[in-house]
Order: structure tokens, then sequence, then C-alpha cells
């Protein structure tokens, strides 16, 4: 039986494996550009933690000062998303807890109000909802859907915040020993209206393209 020649050119199958190669590395790069683009604004969200963090107002009755901490992560999660947001403050923490001093008052350690700080990891996936890119509406229908969309974010961050007090109070009754009714008056009674004026400023942000 006679065998038939192949019709490929010579160097054909040359050609096609360096195209995969290529095809291949570009492919690589891409995915390695993508992978530290990501990785910076992680970073970048916990260090505007850390920093904004810092503006704060001790109280002299409660080891919880008043900081721009929960403002921060309400803008992380929705300028950066409820991923991202939630590793920058998974990377804040981790750093706090390992005695870098990116808490308030540039302090370290697991202190009275490090519960605060794994609440920032509830409010961030939160906040990240909240500005989260929704469906395209008619432009009927967009007018009054844009008071809706505000509404919604203002409710979603109001809730963002909120959360932060369920890790917090725990986290700061076990630490100090105090009673329910001392745990509140020092960790929630003073920082409510601070909260509903950063979740109102963090509802002014827009929704994230998709």
């Amino acid at each position: 039986m006679k065998q038939v020649p192949s019709v490929l050119p010579a160097g054909t199958t040359d050609d096609a494996a360096g195209a995969t190669a290529a095809a291949d590395g570009a492919a690589r790069r891409a995915l390695g550009a993508t992978a530290a683009r990501e990785a910076a604004l992680v970073l970048a969200g916990a260090v505007a933690i850390a920093l904004i963090g810092q503006i704060r107002l001790p109280l002299p009755f409660t080891p919880v000062p008043v900081t721009l901490g929960t403002l921060a992560v309400l803008g992380a999660g929705g300028l950066l998303g409820a991923r991202r947001a939630l590793a920058s403050v998974a990377l804040y923490a981790a750093a706090a807890a390992l005695g870098a001093p990116v808490l308030a008052g540039w302090h370290s350690g697991m202190t009275a109000s490090f519960g605060y700080v794994l609440g920032y990891g509830l409010a961030a996936v939160v906040a990240g909802a909240a500005t989260a890119p929704r469906p395209a509406t008619a432009s009927g229908a967009r007018r009054g859907g844009a008071a809706a969309a505000v509404l919604r974010r203002a409710g979603l961050m109001v809730l963002a915040s909120a959360v932060v007090y369920v890790p917090g109070l725990i986290w700061l009754k076990a630490a100090t020993g105090a009673a329910w009714g001392a745990t509140l008056a020092m960790g929630l009674a003073p920082f409510v209206v601070g909260d509903l004026l950063k979740s109102a400023v963090a509802a002014l942000l827009p929704a994230r393209r998709a």
C-alpha cells in the first residue's frame, strides 16, 4: 500500500508550534499582569484602611476610639468590590495581629477593639454588594431607578456599618469582662450617629462598571 505524501508545506508544523507557544506566552503574561494588578489593588485597599483609620478621637470611658476606619472599609468595598476589599481587610487584620502598627494610634495586636477589625470583613462584603453593577434598564425606567438605587446603596451601607458591631461587641465583652449593658455603652452607643453619617457618605459612591 502506497503512503500518501503530506500536502502540508515544509515548515508548517514548526510555524503552528511556534504560534501556539507564542499564544501560551501571551496568556501567561496577561495572567501575570492581572495577578499583579489584583495584588496592587488589595495592598492599596489595606494601606488606605490603615492610614484613614489613624484619624481618630479617643473617648475616656471606652477602649474603642472613634475613627474613620469604617468609612475607609465602606469606601474600599464600594470601589474595589467585595472580593478585593475582603482581601484588603484580611491583610490589614493579619498585619495588626502580627505586630505591625496599623491600628488606630499606630497600635498593633489583638486589642480590646480588635473585634471591630474582624467586623470590617463583613462590612467590606456588604459594601461591595451595595455598589455591584446592576442590570441595564430602559431609558424610561432609568430616571426613577436612580433614586431607588441611591436608597438601596444607603440601606446596604447602613447594614455594612451595623454588621461591624456583631464581632466587635462580642470581642469587647470578652476582652473587658463587662456586662452587656456596659459593653453596649462602651462599644455601640457612642458610635451610632457617626456610623450613620459615614454610611450616608459611602452611599454617594456610584455603582461599579460591569
